[in-house]
């Protein structure tokens, strides 16, 4: 039954409604994959079994996922009556009031929750290594980074306890971890997946919700169900013109396509993460496609003033939004020392500076938006780097500035997207010699998913990966 976890959430949902499975043999296997492989890579800190079980007595058969189990990030998903701590001892004892509105259409489409996974604290890092709950590892090879920060996720899902898990990304954060465990992670547009009802957006619209899974099919038909403005969202992107599902598979047409090996800001990068990009930009001339080798001609030194304003800021209110919402302050002994330093370097800025940054961030978005007037899709590494040891992103007194720049060069290909506001996905499409994944990166126009998936699904056919699994554990 444990096979069952190896489907896709659409074929887990088929067989459920043609009955071939029931819903509570699909949760039974989903906890069997848990327990089996959990306790080698702790991806999962806070299974709700039996709360499961219950939701099926009140289950719509009718809805599109019906009995399709689903794992919750630690991170913004409030689910009622459930412990959320968002990595932070801080939170330790925090429980949520009510559902948030992307949880609630999980539960309306179907998806049966069945526990929470890893992140770091406040999803700070590109890597999942917690104080509260301890380091999540790669399943294709322990003791390595599964990633961050929605590292739990993406483990979770490339190990098989489940078909799919939410997500979200602030900079990278669904993309890297999905490219360092050989699994899909789109990151929509700004706007796309609601934050309500606590939040209109994060960090100026910086952090976008969503899944990790195995198939592009099950990112294009699990947005349809989440995606669309909440009451009171500040804004939302132009509808799609179809459903996304409809999009997997239809012909993407000839594109233009940009190829870049070489992060805006000029940060070294993995032979392999490039030789992944390139190999993929041949596949995409064999398919018909035009590529050229380019890059917008941005600054990348502006990019990373921008982006650490807006990220000191927005650890800064994640911190304090908390105090006012639980009527506490935190203590240092409550937070990691990143983190406290974080936030005690946020209280040495002006609040006109994170207007500015908001500002030049904006801008930026204007200058990278005549790019895709001339290309339909770009295309880059996920990650500068593959997957990397546990570890590697501790602070080391003897070189103190070498983990704040380890962390911040691994998303150098995947921030700009949250700057713009673009859709982009990462897919496993490039594994080194000694079998750890690496991903690449499709950054389409703003509110252009559906070409992206076209062309994603085109890429699957070719290059196909389900097939590919990590390692028995």
């Amino acid at each position: 039954m444990e096979n069952l976890m190896r489907l896709s959430a659409t074929e887990q949902a088929q067989k459920i409604r043609s009955g071939a499975v029931s819903p509570a043999e699909m949760l039974d296997a989903a906890i069997a994959a848990i327990e089996r492989t959990n306790p080698h890579l702790n991806a999962v800190v806070l299974p709700l079994f039996e709360r499961a079980h219950d939701a099926l007595k009140t289950l719509n058969r009718d809805a599109p996922f019906a009995g399709v189990p689903l794992l919750l990030k630690d991170m913004c998903a409030e689910y009622a009556g459930t412990r959320m701590t968002e990595g932070s001892r801080f939170l330790k004892d925090y429980i949520s009031p009510r559902d948030s509105e992307l949880v609630a259409r999980y539960r309306r489409a179907g998806f049966v929750i069945v526990g929470k996974t890893n992140t770091p604290e406040f999803a700070s890092k590109p890597t999942t290594e917690p104080a509260l709950f301890g380091k999540t590892h790669n399943p294709w090879k322990l003791g390595y980074s599964a990633g961050g920060s929605s590292g739990g996720s993406a483990a979770a899902v490339a190990a098989g306890m489940t078909a799919v898990a939410h997500a979200n990304d602030g900079g990278g954060s669904i993309r890297v971890p999905s490219a360092w465990c050989g699994v899909v992670g789109l990151k929509p547009t700004r706007g796309r997946n609601p934050l309500g009802p606590d939040y209109g957006d994060v960090a100026a619209g910086l952090l976008c919700e969503h899944v990790i899974c195995h198939t592009v099919q099950d990112s294009a038909a699990i947005l349809d169900v989440t995606a669309g403005a909440d009451p009171g969202a500040p804004y939302y992107p132009p509808p799609p013109v179809r459903p996304f599902a409809r999009e997997v598979g239809a012909p993407p047409g000839r594109l233009r396509i940009a190829v870049s090996t070489i992060p805006i800001t000029d940060t070294p990068v993995h032979p392999e993460c490039r030789q992944a990009t390139l190999k993929v930009a041949r596949q995409c001339e064999a398919l018909g496609h035009d590529v050229e080798e380019t890059s917008p001609q941005l600054s990348g030194e502006r990019l990373n003033e921008i982006f650490t304003t807006i990220w000191l800021g927005m650890i800064g209110w994640a911190i304090r939004d908390w105090s006012r919402r639980t009527g506490r302050e935190p203590t240092p002994d409550e937070l990691e020392p990143h983190t406290w330093k974080m936030y005690s370097l946020d209280a040495t800025r002006r609040p006109s500076d994170l207007f500015l940054a908001i500002q030049d961030m904006q801008r930026m978005a204007r200058d990278l938006a005549p790019f895709f007037e001339t290309y339909d899709v770009w295309l880059t590494p996920t990650a500068t780097q593959p997957p990397q040891p546990l570890g590697w992103f501790d602070f080391d007194p003897q070189h103190p500035k070498q983990a704040t720049e380890r962390m911040g060069d691994i998303p150098r290909f995947t921030a700009i997207a949250n700057l713009s506001g673009q859709p982009a996905i990462s897919l496993p499409l490039h594994w080194t010699p000694d079998g750890l994944p690496v991903g690449v990166q499709l950054i389409g126009r703003y509110a252009d998913e559906a070409t992206l998936f076209r062309l994603a699904s085109q890429l699957e056919a070719a290059c196909p990966w389900r097939e590919r699994l990590p390692p028995p554990l």
